[in-house]
Formats: C-alpha cells, structure tokens, sequence
C-alpha cells in the first residue's frame, strides 16, 4: 500500500511539472527600439536574439513600464503602471541599493510561488537594498545572484556579487570603477592608457552561468526564471575577445575620455564597445535557448525578451545615431516620448504562440503578471490590485485585447505624463515647475498612426481629445509622497 501512495505521489508531481510551462523573462537594461537586427539593426549581430524572433511573435508597439530602470522593473514586477506604482523614479539608499517596494505589494515572482514554481532572479535588481523588504529574497525568489544595486552595476567588473543574501568575492582586485576618470599624465591617444578599465572576472559572465546553472537544477520541476542583465548600460566594459570582431571593420570611432569630467568609464573604441557588449548579451540569450532545447525543455517554456527602456541619452559613450538606436523615434532613456520608451519585445512558445508573427498590437510592462497568470493555467484570480491587460488570448490568437489605453508618468527629467489611446499619443513635460512659474500645462498631441517621429504636434486641432487625455491624465494619477509631481499631487 505504501509503494502504491509513493507511486501516485510521484506520478502527480511528475504530471504537476509537465502541466505548468517554465517562464523565461530576459530583460534588457537600455536597449534601444533598433539595436536588434530583428528590429532593423545593421551594425550590431545579434543572431541568437534574432532566431528567436523568427521562432516567436516580435511586437513593434510595445511599452517599457518607465523611461528609467528601477520604476520600469517595479511596473514588470507589480503589473502596476506608474501612476499606481511605488517606485516611480530611481531612488538610491546608502551604503547600497534602491528605495525598497513594500512587502505588502504583490510581485510576479510570488505569483509563481503560489502556483508551485520555482523562482530565480539573475542580474540587476534595483528594487531594495540587500536586507530591506524589497530584496528579492523578500520578494518571493528562492533564488538571486547579481547585483542588488544599480549603482553598483556601473561596474562589469566588481570585487563581489549577491548570492542570495550572501556576499561572493569576484576575482577583481582591485574592482574597476564604473565611474572614473584617466589615470593623471595619462595620453587619450594611447590604447595601453585604456588597460586600467580592464578586469579579470566579467560578471556578466558569472551571471550567465549561475542562470544556467538554475535552469539545470529545476529542469525536473516548474520554474520561473527572470534575467535582468545589466547589458548594455554602460560604462563600456566588455571582455577582449568580444571587440576584437568589430575592430576589424575599422569604424570611425574617436575615444570617449571623459575629458568633460563626467560619465562613465572611458574607452579607447566605444562604438565597437557598445556593440560587442549587445553581442555578448546576444550569446548569453543563445546559451540559455540552447540549454532549453538541450534539456528538452523548448515546447514548455515560454521565453520573453524586452528592454527596462530606450537607449542612453549620452552620445559620447554611446553613439545612437551611428548605430540608428531609435530610428525615427523621438527621445531617448529618460524621455516619455516613443524613443525612450518604445522597446523591443519578442515571446516564443514553441506551438502555443505562432512563429514569425509581428504585432503591433499596443503592450506594456504592466501586462505580463496577468498574462503569464493565464498562459501557465493559474488556480485562482490575482487578488491585488492591478493594471494589467491579459495578453494570453491574443498570443493564443484567440481574440484582441480591449486596451482603451495606456498610461504613463515620470517624476524624473522635469516631470511628465503620456496617455496613449488608439492612434492618438498626448504627451506634458516639464511638469516639475521652478520659481512662480504657474502657466497652465500644455499637452502635446500626436497621431502616431502617421506621425512615429512625435514632429506635428495636433493639439490646437483636437482640443476634444485633448480634454479626453488631460482626463485620463488625472484619473490614472494616484499621488505618490516619494515620488511626487508638485503641480498635480
């Protein structure tokens, strides 16, 4: 009889495991709408990344959840658009980490706990120090390994990591700065001036391995994996073996030095830096599809690629028109408008979802705690709050999602507020005002359906929509005591 109980438990979780697909989120960190050659790119390779759009569906209206990192992740991990959001802009903490999100905020990674997975956080955090409520340990992860400070991640080349809630020396010693300057007396023009950028261990690299290593362990059980890597935010920091294939094509690519004080570490060729380090990123993407397929685990592992936001606003280190980051799209990392928030993304579900599909259907950050809630056959509603559009009918090509619109705020950069609904996009900036300035705020308006570039503004045409979206504008906006916008809280 006890053989017979062993058996059925045995069968029932083996079941369990086959039962719920595995969830792979991959996300970016400041990569722009055309850094990836699915998406237009002709300088950089990325053919790991690239496969994957051709064996899944590639959106071309997606939306980052903020136009900087730490709000854009807690939108992806709340399902909570940032008028409703904790973190709305980046918040540092001494000695070490972010303004923490709240215990009582229910994250995507416990979402998963609750349905049986196994979870794991590999790369960035950026949502609470380690030891605050918002450490990811705290966060409904079994498992982290990375940094849990932006700030820290500047560096590629640490002196340590977080394992969990312990600290793992690197083999950097000293840590090579993510801010620093040329050593005094040095010569910009000599390549051998550069050399004190260079580490020995590329954490990346760790990271990669330790995200590999997950997936291994876990392959006989259900789990959830999310890999914020930190590529490719600058400083310019990527392994020789990685540049040396574009030093070949011999660019025009004038040193960033620093000169001006300010920045992140310099680098002799940073155009080639910055492409080699998408690259590597690339390869780090093609390790874990490999090992999927590997393991025979491809046809129950959904895969999702995107970026925490557009490209860098700092053209010395990163030459965004040289590499045509943003196309035609208006502003960068920082920005409300389409090139700072606009943003790749690409989901594979090998006989779920169909292969080689482009969407332009409107998607954003907020969507995926529902959606993935749906896709893996969850028991139960979501009970918090949230601001999601379940997707899952859509990527089953079911039917289309009823979005009447998106919404989006920023404390950060003077203050703004966009609205996008259907075609039309109404955008205010410079809502943080200084001195007696009490002019009323404009909003801007664009009809993206013709206009991407956000160049003709419409406002003085459609003062009816206008009204519409200042509306939608008030109502999404819940006042925030951290992260206030003085003229509307």
């Amino acid at each position: 009889m006890r053989l017979v109980v062993i058996f059925l438990f045995v069968s029932f979780t083996l079941s369990f495991a086959r039962d719920k697909p595995n969830v792979i989120f991959i996300l970016a960190d400041d990569l722009g709408f055309k850094e990836l050659g699915s998406y237009g790119q002709k300088k950089i390779r990325t053919p790991h990344l690239d496969k994957l759009a051709e064996d899944g569906m590639r959106f071309t209206r997606n939306y980052s959840g903020n136009a900087v990192c730490a709000p854009s992740r807690c939108v992806l991990m709340t399902g909570k658009h940032p008028g409703h959001a904790f973190v709305r802009n980046n918040g540092e903490l001494k000695p070490e980490g972010q303004l923490p999100i709240p215990l009582k905020e229910l994250t995507m990674a416990e979402v998963f706990k609750r349905e049986g997975y196994v979870t794991g956080a590999f790369g960035k955090w950026g949502l609470g120090g380690p030891g605050t409520e918002g450490d990811p340990m705290n966060q409904g992860f079994d498992r982290f390994y990375g940094y849990n400070c932006q700030r820290h991640a500047h560096s590629y080349y640490p002196d340590y990591l977080w394992s969990d809630r312990d600290r793992v020396p690197l083999a950097n010693n000293p840590p090579v700065p993510g801010h620093a300057s040329l050593p005094k007396g040095s010569d910009p023009a000599d390549p051998d001036s550069y050399e004190v950028f260079k580490g020995k261990d590329y954490a990346s690299d760790r990271i990669n391995e330790q995200a590999l290593a997950f997936i291994t362990n876990n392959k006989d059980k259900p789990f959830f994996l999310y890999y914020p890597t930190l590529i490719p935010h600058v400083a310019l920091h990527v392994p020789d073996e990685e540049l040396k294939p574009y030093l070949k094509l011999k660019w025009n690519d004038p040193p960033f030095t620093r000169s001006q004080g300010y920045g992140y570490t310099p680098h002799f060729t940073p155009r080639a830096a910055y492409a080699a380090m998408i690259t590597r990123m690339d390869r780090y993407v093609g390790n874990v599809v490999n090992l999927i397929e590997k393991l025979n685990l491809s046809n129950d592992t959904i895969v999702i690629f995107s970026s925490d936001n557009g490209t860098t606003h700092l053209k010395l280190e990163v030459d965004y028109d040289f590499f045509d980051s943003v196309g035609n799209l208006r502003g960068l990392k920082g920005s409300l408008y389409e090139g700072g928030i606009r943003v790749p993304l690409i989901v594979k579900w090998p006989n779920k979802i169909k292969a080689a599909e482009v969407s332009n259907q409107m998607t954003g950050f907020e969507d995926w705690m529902v959606t993935l809630h749906d896709l893996i056959g969850a028991q139960g509603p979501i009970t918090h709050k949230h601001d999601g559009h379940n997707l899952a009918p859509y990527l089953r090509n079911e039917s289309k999602p009823n979005r009447p619109h998106l919404y989006r705020e920023f404390s950060g950069y003077g203050g703004q507020q966009a609205v996008w609904m259907g075609k039309w996009k109404g955008i205010r900036q410079k809502m943080i005002r200084k001195g007696k300035n009490h002019d009323p705020l404009k909003i801007e308006l664009y009809d993206l359906s013709i206009d991407q570039s956000e160049s003709q503004d419409l406002a003085d045409k459609h003062p009816g929509i206008v009204q519409h979206i200042k509306k939608i504008m008030e109502e999404e906006h819940v006042a925030s005591k951290e992260f206030p916008i003085p003229v509307i809280d």
